[in-house]
C-alpha cells in the first residue's frame, strides 16, 4: 500500500507542493493539535493526524487552538496508522522522540519530507524508532527533571529549524 491510498483527505484539498508533512501519530491533546494546525497553515506544510486520535475533529478546544486559520490548513486524517507509517518513503522520513541520541540540527531534510512526533503520553512506538534508528533525533533537553517538551513547541522548533534547511528565510 503507498500513501495514497494509506491517506483518506477529510480537511481541506490537500496542497500539491509541501516543503514538508508534519505528521502526529495518536495525537491526545487537542490544543496542541489546533497549535501545530496553525503551525502548518502559517508555513504552507500538510498536517496528516494517524492513527486514534485523543479527541474529536470537530471538538471545540482544537479549532479555538487553530483560531480562525483552518480555512488555510491543508489536513488530512489517515486512521490506519501502521499502513500509513508502512508506506512512507524510505529516507524520506524522520522521527522525533525524548529517546533518541542525535540532536535535531543534525537533521538533513529535503522538501516534501515527512516529520512525526508521537502522542504527547507515549511518543512515537518503540518498535518504529527500532526499526528506524538511524532516521530518529531529539531535541535537548538540558535539565534531568524534565522528561520532554510541549507537543506543539517541540514542533515548532522542528519544523522551523528544518524550514531554513531546505528553503532559507530571508
Amino acid at each position: 500500500m503507498n500513501h495514497e491510498q494509506a491517506a483518506r483527505p477529510s480537511g481541506r484539498s490537500r496542497i500539491t507542493d509541501p516543503p514538508l508533512n508534519i505528521v502526529l501519530v495518536e495525537p491526545e491533546i487537542p490544543p496542541n493539535t489546533g497549535n501545530v494546525g496553525r503551525l502548518c497553515a502559517a508555513t504552507g506544510c500538510h498536517l496528516i493526524l494517524v492513527g486514534r486520535l485523543g479527541f474529536r475533529l470537530d471538538d471545540s478546544s482544537l479549532k479555538r487552538a487553530g483560531l480562525d486559520y483552518w480555512e488555510f490548513l491543508s489536513w488530512e486524517h489517515v486512521p490506519d496508522a501502521e499502513g500509513f507509517l508502512g508506506s512512507l518513503p524510505a529516507g524520506r522520513f524522520h522521527l522525533f522522540s525524548t529517546h533518541a541520541r542525535v540532536p535535531y540540527t543534525r537533521l538533513s531534510a529535503r522538501r516534501g519530507d515527512y516529520l512525526l512526533f508521537g502522542r504527547e503520553t507515549k511518543g512515537l512506538p518503540r518498535d518504529l524508532m527500532d526499526r528506524h534508528r538511524d532516521q530518529c533525533y531529539n531535541i535537548p533537553i538540558f535539565e534531568p527533571g524534565v522528561r520532554s517538551l510541549n507537543l506543539s513547541n517541540a514542533v515548532s522548533i522542528v519544523l522551523y529549524n528544518t524550514l531554513n534547511g531546505i528553503q532559507p528565510f530571508e
